[in-house]
């Protein structure tokens, strides 16, 4: 349970029940609890959420567990064995919102459709979250985040230059992208059943909602017209745009947007005024085009400076650029921790760094409590369902819980 908050969060006195596992649904509901929801995550009883056994990095725990679980209580169930359907009538009599990130249909057969939930509970939010969504040949197709960036046309366009360079995304892009639409659409069902009263039903696919986000080539590819090339960590049609490395080894990002940029680039960063005057440079598409030579030139100029050196040109053109930081950086970056965007939560095995949600709110505190160990809450949620201690021994001699 939360602690004590001074101020009131948006969703204080929501319940959250979530048949959740991976990361889709639970990045979803550790936002609704990050802004206050009472989130009961059910998991297995043996092992729990397979993700907890993704890896051990974080103190022992997964990482990927870590970072979507926290603020939950953890309800250890089976959902398959006899008794376990009272548990979930009885919770979801008392719940606001339904998450299931299950198979296929899995939800459906077990009777926690949303058709086959409103009569009962005619407020209740059903969230489903799948690969490709309800209907349609690849309604029952297994959909795992690196397929889903596949199949969603984001691998066409990220990688390296060559016929066979694809390369996915490092963090679990359609995963998350089906999370925060997962996330954006509870809260305008609740916000929908201020006004009439009643829970509707949040169908989202990480195939359409990765898509949505691959909407600029896309358009850049309509009507047959040729995709964006695969270039790197480069942009594909901005030009400069990506990494160049500088004299001492590192690496520094350019983002030139504009003619304006490109001159101050020319004066002030590279000090060849006389780049101006050359045709090949002389527009962004033409600057696209002839990348190669304007890279060697860069390249060049950048070859005797060192990477302070080349920021503070930058900095004082002003042109934007950013260094490259590796995982070690980010954990030490100076504005994050100049802006205390670190918490400590607590978890199985002691007190772990969290950042704080993005979009800080004047008026409320995030909840950041701990993260869970598996069926830590079970005796506590069956108890406020009237469940004594002999039911709770004699669910877990049965292996209900």
């Amino acid at each position: 349970m939360s602690e004590q908050n001074a101020s009131p969060r948006p969703l204080d006195g929501i319940t959250v029940v979530s048949l959740e596992h991976a990361i889709a649904a639970p990045f979803c509901t550790r936002q609704l609890a990050d802004l206050g929801a009472r989130v009961i995550k059910i998991e297995r009883p043996a092992g729990g959420d397979f993700a907890r056994a993704y890896d051990t990095r974080t103190k022992g725990l997964a990482s990927h567990f870590v970072w979507t679980n926290r603020s939950k209580e953890s309800l250890t169930l089976d959902v398959k064995k006899d008794g376990a359907d009272t548990i979930l009538e009885a919770l979801l009599a008392k719940a606001d919102v339904l998450v299931q990130n299950l198979a296929p249909g899995a939800a459906a057969r077990m009777g926690l459709s949303f058709e086959a939930l409103r009569e009962r509970f005619p407020r209740l939010v059903v969230c489903d979250i799948s690969g490709y969504g309800e209907g349609g040949p690849y309604e029952q197709k297994k959909a795992y985040d690196l397929l889903i960036q596949s199949e969603g046309g984001f691998l066409s366009v990220t990688g390296g230059v060559g016929e066979n360079e694809l390369a996915k995304a490092g963090c679990s892009i359609a995963d998350i992208a089906a999370g925060m639409y997962a996330y954006t659409g509870i809260l305008s069902a609740l916000m929908l059943r201020e006004k009439t009263g009643v829970g509707s039903r949040v169908d989202v696919s990480m195939l359409e909602s990765l898509v949505e986000w691959m909407g600029y080539p896309m358009y850049y590819a309509f009507d047959g017209a040729e995709p964006p090339a695969r270039a790197g960590a480069a942009h594909a049609t901005i030009y400069p745009y990506g990494p160049f490395p500088v004299g001492d080894g590192d690496t520094i990002m350019l983002g030139l947007q504009n003619e304006r940029e490109w001159a101050l680039f020319c004066e002030r960063v590279l000090r060849q005024p006389q780049l101006l005057a050359d045709e090949r440079f002389s527009s962004n598409a033409k600057r696209s085009a002839n990348r190669q030579a304007l890279r060697a030139i860069i390249v060049s100029a950048f070859a005797d400076l060192g990477i302070q050196e080349v920021v503070s040109r930058l900095d004082q053109a002003p042109i934007a650029n950013a260094k490259v930081n590796d995982m070690h950086g980010v954990w030490k970056h100076p504005q994050l921790q100049a802006r205390k965007r670190w918490v400590d939560v607590s978890s199985p095995k002691g007190e772990l760094p969290a950042l704080l949600p993005p979009g800080a709110n004047s008026a409320f505190t995030p909840r950041m409590d701990a993260i869970p160990a598996l069926g830590e809450h079970s005796e506590a949620v069956l108890a406020e369902l009237g469940y004594s201690l002999s039911d709770v021994e004699q669910l877990k001699s049965a292996g209900v819980i």
